[in-house]
Parts: structure tokens; C-alpha cells; sequence
């Protein structure tokens, strides 16, 4: 058999970042506190199994005194109230926010600062648009998944305020066609619609090496955690090919059918460390013999 790996794999940018600053605040606090990440610091069981390891747990509100505490925000950022509300309990904020987050976080603070009336395209229950929600404040009119959402809010806007200054932005691991369609769709009924390019180029390249990757295979693999929103989006797009395609997080999950092709693709989730990628073609290998 023949391993294909996409040439986009591992840890993204903005994961290798939280995961070293994680890291360097178990070691600096070692039995001096605890230390903390505001919800799992990425969406991938092994990277949370070696961190609880180092001493990080995730915070659970029924610790109430925060003295001696690190809390970690993760990638995705958080609302800025909950982040002051923390700071003003005595912990010690880590700010892991990824930079490319911080930069869409900053940008909405600025536009409801000066008056618009903000779309964000993206997941409503993903922790990034939670944070977003935050900066927004009241200028936030709709969180919007498909262009179907989309009209609706802006028809919706329409009727409330047709001479009202709209502006989108995007969960930075949104599909970028997805958020092609749905400012195409806002600008039906708002041309003045002011669009800002929030997605992240290491997603676009990601998933354009997976695309690539399934015009040289027979069969892919998607390794990463099921609750990771860009691993699934990978798998989606997998999915919309005619290659048989599965999503897993460990070596152990193949199945038996894949073992048969000649040549099986391996991408993987910005959350996936290399160790998982190894032992998936390890094993590919092994049992393909």
C-alpha cells in the first residue's frame, strides 16, 4: 500500500501556540496552583489526555475561589465580560486566543464601536462565535450558518432598519464558499453590505490540500476529534467526493475495508498531533502487508 499524506498536516498555527503557552504555565505554577483552559484547549482527546497529564484541567464553574489559579483561554478567545469577571476573582489570565481570532475580536469591537449592524457567519454553539457574541455587544444582529439563515436575517434587518449599516464576518474555520454564498445573499437586499475576509488562510490551504489529495487516491482518512468544527468540515467535503471516506481519531478505528486499496490519503484537523498521523500510516502499512 501506498500512504498518500496531504501536504497540509499537524498542529495549525494558532493550536501549536496554546498548547506551548499551556505548557510553559504548568511548568512555571508546577505545585505553586492550579492552572486551567476555559473549556478543552483544542478538540482532540490525546492532546487533552497529555495535557491533563502536565496538571491542566478544565475549568468547571464550581471552583470559586481563583487565587493561585491560572485559567487558559484557549484558541477560540472568550467573551471579554467573562474574561474580566475572572481577572476581577484573582486568577491569572493566560491568553491563548489564537491570532487570527484576537484580529476578527478586535475588528467587531471596532464596527459595533462605529454603528454597524454585524452578521457573523458561523456555528451558533461554537465557542469562537460565543466570543465574538461578546465583543459585538448589542450591535450584533443574527449568527447565521447558510445562506437560508442568512435571508431570513436579512430580510429581518429590512424591516427593522433598511438604512442600517451592515457588516459580516466569519468563524475563522467557516467554509469560505459557504461565506461566499451567504454575503452574496445579504447583498441582495443590503449592496452596501461591508464584507471582512475572517478565514483563515491555513483553513482554506487545509482543506485545498485535501482536495487535491482526493484526485490522487483511492480512499481517504481524516484523523481528528469529532468535536473539532474544522476536522468535520474536512470530512464533509471528503464526503461530497465518490472516495470512500471515514473520520477517526486513532489508529485503531480504520476499518477493515481500507486496508484493501493500493493507495489510501491521510489528512487531518488543525487540532491532530503528528504521533496520531504516524500511527494511522503505521498501521495502514502493518496490516496491508
Amino acid at each position: 500500500m501506498t500512504v498518500v499524506r496531504s501536504k497540509v498536516l499537524g498542529f495549525c498555527m494558532g493550536v501549536r501556540r496554546a498548547v506551548a503557552l499551556a505548557e510553559t504555565e504548568a511548568d512555571r505554577m508546577n505545585l505553586s496552583g492550579q492552572v486551567f483552559s476555559l473549556g478543552p484547549l483544542v478538540h482532540n482527546p490525546f492532546v487533552l489526555s497529555a495535557l491533563k497529564n502536565r496538571g491542566i484541567d478544565i475549568f468547571d464553574e464550581t471552583v470559586q475561589n481563583l487565587k493561585n489559579c491560572s485559567l487558559i483561554i484557549r484558541a477560540h478567545g472568550i467573551d471579554p465580560f467573562l474574561e474580566d469577571d475572572f481577572r476581577s476573582r484573582g486568577a491569572v489570565i493566560v491568553d491563548a486566543t489564537c491570532p487570527k481570532v484576537k484580529e476578527s475580536q478586535l475588528k467587531v469591537k471596532a464596527l459595533a464601536k462605529d454603528g454597524f449592524s454585524l452578521f457573523l457567519a458561523g456555528d451558533a454553539s461554537h465557542a469562537e462565535i460565543a466570543g465574538l457574541k461578546g465583543y459585538a455587544g448589542n450591535a450584533l444582529f443574527a449568527v447565521v450558518s447558510d445562506i437560508e439563515k442568512a435571508e431570513s436575517a436579512a430580510q429581518e434587518l429590512t424591516r427593522k432598519n433598511k438604512n442600517a449599516k451592515p457588516a459580516l464576518l466569519g468563524q475563522t474555520t467557516f467554509s469560505g464558499d459557504d461565506y461566499q454564498k451567504i454575503g452574496e445573499m445579504i447583498k441582495k437586499y443590503f449592496p452596501c453590505l461591508k464584507i471582512f475576509n475572517t478565514i483563515c488562510s491555513a483553513t482554506f490551504d487545509r482543506q485545498q490540500a485535501l482536495r487535491d489529495l482526493l484526485d490522487n487516491t483511492e480512499a481517504v482518512i481524516i484523523a481528528g476529534g469529532r468535536e473539532s468544527a474544522n476536522t468535520r468540515r474536512l470530512f464533509e467535503i471528503a464526503q461530497g467526493s465518490d472516495l470512500p471516506c471515514i473520520l477517526i481519531e486513532k489508529a485503531e478505528e480504520i476499518l477493515e475495508s481500507f486496508f484493501k486499496y493500493k493507495r489510501v490519503g491521510i489528512c487531518s484537523g488543525a487540532s491532530t498531533p503528528d504521533t496520531v498521523i504516524d500511527e494511522i500510516e503505521k498501521e495502514l502499512k502493518r496490516k496491508s502487508e
